[in-house]
């Protein structure tokens, strides 16, 4: 017979004991209390700890949601019925067997979109954080409700296509109310081929993820109206893991660019810039645009070039600088052939910075190694601390990986670390000119605390340039 969760908290010596056991805060005792059920990957600790067997710990049926909600409900686990509500023209079906259904906005599809459902809590900035391709391989669930209400704009596109799978949203999509709107978000979606799903209770999904881990998900929404879930869950399960996936190749550029443009400032929007820059070499593990404005903006002169570009190519266009970007995937598996090019950068003796999947290249390239979050930072409000200055930044974040701080070797240390959960969020090398940062500077969308990285960067040069 299952016990109540306060008998349990109550056996563990209440809520800051039961906290300190598994690492939480009491907020999130409190939610336990408030659903009944506490994460599964508690259960071994508390089990040991409270003398409880594991069937202690499973919640009864009569503490789980219901299961006729309109939109799904469930979020348990367990299948739903298969009969599909008054209204509902798309489900996102879960590997795990959950089922939940709505409407189906922006493209039709005909095979069902899977990849990994993840969220993002960035309360503006939906365009920017759909076109950002370190989301490749993902289905994006937006925390904030209101999705749509500022349309699209072409300036706001961070690449050429959408990389993520799909997104998740509560509320219909609403019509546009800004000047600088070109079309609705619906109608960008449909030119896109990208499938959305309204109506879902994104608080419990968002929940579910961040106690459970991150599981594969597939988004239907077909023209015919006709779904087969088994066939749907099978394809959610049959996807593989992001972990060991290389998705760097797929999002970069196909042959070297070079950018000119600065970041946008009213009334002229994005321009070129003049006068004496820093030739900086960028490589493009999937870069967004608003990062490589914002070295334009430091002060730099930018060549873009694909991520699988050499040390000897990236060195023969002469760099003062190389920055190594953001991009999706596991980046054990991108490291393959970014390591020996960065290692390459490193033994010339260039000033390197690294964000996102750059910094977790460089760490790799340095010795050090990296893992998969259980639910990862997605989000524009992310506070991170400045080591050196004390100082908290509050950041853009996109990741699912992180760097393994005690796998930095001796002559690397950590120079920032986050305020939700204490992972790594910045290093530097003590033997190289070289730094990395595990947040998006650029903060398109997000707040800008963090461009001086960008300047920091280009003094770095000025330094070895002097020098030399």
């Amino acid at each position: 017979m299952p016990m109540s969760i306060d008998t349990i908290i109550a056996r563990l010596g209440g809520p800051e004991a039961t906290a300190r056991l598994t690492g939480v805060g009491t907020e999130a005792i409190r939610k336990w209390r408030q659903a009944q059920a506490i994460p599964s990957r508690h259960w071994p600790i508390i089990a040991q700890t409270a003398g409880l067997s594991l069937a202690d710990l499973q919640p009864s049926e009569s503490t789980l949601p219901d299961k006729s909600s309109p939109t799904g409900g469930s979020i348990t686990g367990s299948s739903m019925p298969d009969a599909r509500p008054d209204g509902a023209t798309a489900a996102l079906v879960l590997a795990d067997g959950t089922i939940l259904w709505g409407k189906g906005f922006g493209a039709f599809t005909q095979q069902p979109s899977i990849g990994e459902i993840c969220f993002s809590t960035s309360m503006t900035g939906y365009q920017e954080t759909l076109t950002d391709p370190s989301f490749a391989g993902q289905i994006i669930t937006f925390t904030f409700p209101h999705i749509g209400n500022v349309g699209t704009t072409g300036e706001d596109d961070e690449a050429d296509k959408v990389a993520a799978r799909g997104l998740v949203v509560k509320e219909d999509i609403t019509d546009p109310a800004n000047w600088r709107s070109t079309a609705s978000l619906d109608a960008w979606l449909k030119k896109r081929d990208v499938p959305g799903i309204a109506g879902i209770d994104t608080r419990t999904l968002t929940l579910k993820i961040r106690d459970q881990g991150a599981q594969n998900a597939a988004l239907f929404f077909p023209e015919n109206g006709k779904f087969d879930l088994p066939a749907l869950e099978a394809a959610a399960k049959a996807w593989p893991s992001l972990e060991g996936m290389d998705l760097a190749k797929e999002v970069t550029c196909k042959a070297p660019y070079t950018w000119a443009d600065s970041v946008w400032e009213w009334p002229a929007g994005t321009r070129p810039v003049s006068g004496s820059r820093r030739k900086v070499v960028a490589v493009d593990y999937g870069a967004k645009r608003n990062i490589l404005r914002c070295l334009v903006a430091a002060g730099c002169d930018v060549t873009v070039v694909p991520a699988t570009t050499s040390a000897e190519d990236i060195l023969a266009l002469k760099p003062e600088g190389v920055f190594l970007s953001n991009g999706p995937g596991d980046p054990a598996a991108t490291a393959t052939y970014a390591v020996p090019a960065i290692k390459g950068v490193l033994d010339a003796g260039i000033p390197l910075f690294g964000i996102c999947l750059g910094h977790q290249l460089l760490a790799q390239a340095l010795g050090g190694k990296t893992y998969k979050l259980d639910r990862g930072h997605r989000g524009a409000n992310q506070p991170v601390k400045d080591l050196s200055t004390g100082r908290v930044e509050i950041t853009s974040q996109n990741h699912g990986f992180a760097v393994d701080a005690d796998s930095l070797p001796a002559d690397a240390h950590v120079t920032h670390v986050s305020l939700f959960d204490g992972s790594n969020e910045g290093l530097a090398s003590d033997r190289y000119a070289a730094f990395s940062v595990q947040y998006h500077p650029e903060a398109s969308p997000g707040p800008s605390d963090s461009f001086y990285l960008f300047e920091r960067f280009v003094a770095m040069i000025d330094a070895h340039a002097g020098k030399n």
